[in-house]
């Protein structure tokens, strides 16, 4: 597990409705950061179906979804759990934290 929290961007750069990608530092993991309605959420930025760039995909706000855009699997940004098939396996979901005027986020699995 890493304790280095990643740097994503500026709080100001992450406005409800958007999201931003970053790789932990420690990891190499890829994580992709979500704003809906100004609550932040963090998941690993691979289809669990695919392993294709969720943050290539479409965030619906009314939804809480991201969709993958090989194949229109879609998941849960707020728990990262798989929404219809083609996934069935969620997405690892990330802690995410606003903190000095930044967004931070780090890959916390043993």
């Amino acid at each position: 597990m890493s304790d280095t929290w990643t740097f994503v961007c500026a709080s100001a750069e992450l406005l409800p409705g958007e999201m931003k990608s970053t790789f932990d530092e420690v990891t190499g993991t890829p994580i992709v950061v979500f704003n809906l309605d100004g609550e932040l959420y963090a998941l690993e930025d691979q289809c669990t179906h695919d392993e294709f760039d969720l943050s290539s995909g479409t965030f619906d706000t009314a939804e809480a979804s991201i969709e993958c855009v090989l194949h229109g699997a879609r998941f849960d940004v707020r728990d990262g759990r798989a929404l219809c098939a083609p996934a069935y396996s969620p997405v690892a979901r990330f802690p995410v934290k606003r903190e000095f005027d930044g967004v931070w986020t780090r890959d916390d699995r043993d």
